[in-house]
C-alpha cells in the first residue's frame, strides 16, 4: 500500500526546464564551451558533477565544478525568481495528502540552496516531513540513492513510496529504488516517457484516492 509520495524537485515542484537551460547557455558561453539543447536533454535530473561531466570534460580538468557549478546556480535563481510559482495544482494536492495522511518528501538533485530556494520562494515548505537532496548523496541519478534516502526519512519502505518524476533517469533511479511512478510531462513529452504506473501533465489531474489504487 502506498504510504509515503516524494517529490522530485526541478519539473515536479514547479516548472523550471527553460529556466535550466537558459543558465546552461550562459554558462557554457562563459567558458567557452558550445551548448546543444539536444544533447543538453538527457541529462535533466542529473546532479551538476554528471552534468558539467558531459557538457564541458576538458574545462573541469583545469576549473574545479564546485565554483561552476555554484555560478551556475546563481545564474538560475536569478532568470527563476521573476516567474517562480508552484506547479499548477501542486498545493491543493499536498493540502489533500497532508489531510488523508500521506507521508511527503522531496528527493531531488538540486543542492541545497537551490531546494531551500523553491520551497521557500513557492510557501511549500511545511508541507514536507523529509527532504533528501545532491548535497546528502554520493551517487546521482539514475542511481537510486536519493529515492533510498528520502524513504529511510520518511521510515518507509521504498514499496511503500511512489515518486513523482519529470525525467527519464528519475524514472529510472526510482524504479531501481524499488517505488512506484507518477510521471509529470512538463520538462519532456509524453512520448519520452515510460515505466511509469500513472502519466499526467500537473498535479490537477490527479488524487488521493488514484494514490490509493496503486499497488506496487
Amino acid at each position: 500500500m502506498i504510504r509515503g509520495i516524494i517529490f522530485d524537485m526541478d519539473g515536479v515542484l514547479v516548472f523550471n526546464r527553460d529556466a535550466h537551460i537558459e543558465a546552461f547557455e550562459v554558462i557554457c558561453r562563459k567558458y567557452g564551451v558550445p551548448f546543444s539543447r539536444k544533447e543538453f536533454m538527457p541529462t535533466f535530473g542529473m546532479t551538476n558533477d554528471q552534468i558539467l561531466a558531459k557538457l564541458m570534460p576538458e574545462v573541469i580538468k583545469k576549473v574545479d565544478w564546485h565554483k561552476i557549478a555554484a555560478e551556475k546556480e546563481e545564474i538560475y535563481r536569478e532568470i527563476f525568481e521573476r516567474t517562480i510559482a508552484p506547479a499548477p495544482g501542486l498545493v491543493d494536492f499536498l493540502k489533500a495528502l497532508k489531510n488523508d495522511g500521506f507521508k511527503t518528501a522531496v528527493g531531488s538533485s538540486g543542492n541545497t540552496p537551490n531546494v531551500n530556494f523553491v520551497l521557500s520562494r513557492c510557501g511549500i515548505t511545511p508541507y514536507f516531513d523529509a527532504i533528501a537532496n545532491g548535497d546528502m548523496i554520493t551517487h546521482g541519478k539514475p542511481d537510486p540513492e536519493v529515492y533510498l534516502l528520502a524513504a529511510k526519512k520518511l521510515n518507509l519502505d521504498p514499496a511503500e513510496c511512489i515518486v513523482a518524476e519529470d525525467a527519464p533517469v528519475g524514472i529510472e533511479a526510482a524504479r531501481r529504488a524499488g517505488c512506484a511512478v507518477v510521471a509529470i510531462a512538463s520538462t519532456f513529452e509524453r512520448s519520452a516517457l515510460s515505466d511509469y504506473d500513472l502519466l499526467i501533465d500537473d498535479f490537477t489531474q490527479i488524487s488521493t484516492d488514484d494514490l490509493r489504487k496503486l499497488k506496487n
